[in-house]
Parts: structure tokens; C-alpha cells; sequence
């Protein structure tokens, strides 16, 4: 080596010419060779790996990121699906609870006007019983007074004045002959 850089020393003293950066020098490329190759030995011991290992770790990054982002797109789209569902499941329930108020509903109606027309016709019934009944006391009454009456005018009529159970006793009994329909039917 040493002849060689003695060679490239003494080329360079020969030629003070303008070198010509075209034309093959054999010292020169010899070392560069020499350097390319100790620059390669150094670089690929403490240079290359690091790059190499920060290269690959950045690649690793990277897919983990673009892996961490479809996991979240797949989780994304798996709970968009579970929502919609439960939207879907929900209007389902509200449809059917609104349905079911609506069935409620008309059961109740129906209740209430079946309770209405039982109550109405019980208020119906009571009324006509109390019309009969008032009727009945009204007959009652007019039947005392009408004996009352009789009895008056008899007592007038023969001027003598009987006892007033034995009188009544005979009135009744008369009254008692008449139907009650006629009575009524008069009383009307």
C-alpha cells in the first residue's frame, strides 16, 4: 500500500497539468475501494443496524396503527350494528306498547259503557219501583180518604154516626170488590 500512495504522490508531481476526472487512475480508485469498503465495515456495524432496526420499528408502528384501526372500524361497525338493533328492538316495543294501550283502551271503553248502561238500567229499575211504590202509597192514601169521605157522607146521610172501626171495616171491604186495575186506571 505504501508503494501505492508513493505511486499516487509521485503521479501527482509529474502532472501539474489540469487533471482529467475521466481518464482511470489506478492508485486513486484503489483507494477508494479501501475507503468504501472501512466505511462500509463501520457503518454496517454501528450505523445499518440501528437504521435498519429504527426502519423496521417505524414499519411495526405502522401496522399496528393501521391494525389498532380496523380492529377499531370492525368494533365501530360491530356496536353501530348492536345500536340500530336496539333501536330497531326498541320502536318494536314501543309499537307493541302502543298497541297494547290501544287494546287496553278499548277494553275499558267497553267496560265503562257497559258499566254505564247496567248502572243506567238499575236506575231505570229503582225508578220504576219507586214509581210503584209511590203509586201503590198514593192508591193507599186515596183509599183512606175516599173511606173518609164515605163515611162522612154516610154519617150525614143517615144522620147518625157509627163507630168509626166498624165503618171503615164495611168501606174496606167494599172497596176491597172493586179490582185494582179499575182503580188505577181511574186514578190516571
Amino acid at each position: 500500500m505504501y508503494l501505492l500512495l508513493q505511486d499516487a504522490i509521485a503521479h501527482a508531481e509529474e502532472s501539474h497539468a489540469a487533471p482529467n476526472l475521466l481518464a482511470p487512475n489506478g492508485g486513486l480508485m484503489v483507494w477508494t475501494l479501501v475507503i468504501f469498503i472501512a466505511l462500509w465495515i463501520i457503518l454496517s456495524k454501528f450505523a445499518f443496524k440501528p437504521i435498519t432496526k429504527a426502519v423496521e420499528d417505524r414499519e411495526r408502528a405502522l401496522q399496528d396503527a393501521i391494525d389498532a384501526a380496523q380492529r377499531d372500524r370492525e368494533m365501530a361497525t360491530a356496536i353501530l350494528s348492536e345500536q340500530r338493533a336496539g333501536i330497531e328492538a326498541a320502536r318494536d316495543e314501543a309499537q307493541r306498547i302502543i298497541a297494547e294501550g290501544r287494546t287496553v283502551t278499548e277494553q275499558m271503553r267497553a267496560k265503562l259503557l257497559e258499566e254505564t248502561r247496567v248502572e243506567q238500567q238499575e236506575m231505570l229499575d229503582r225508578a220504576r219501583r219507586e214509581i210503584s211504590t209511590e203509586r201503590d202509597r198514593a192508591i193507599l192514601e186515596l183509599r183512606k180518604e175516599a173511606i173518609d169521605l164515605a163515611i162522612a157522607g154516610a154519617s150525614k146521610v143517615i144522620e147518625k154516626n157509627l163507630d168509626d172501626a166498624s165503618n171503615r171495616k164495611i168501606v174496606e171491604s167494599f172497596l176491597s170488590t172493586i179490582p185494582v186495575k179499575a182503580a188505577t186506571q181511574a186514578g190516571r
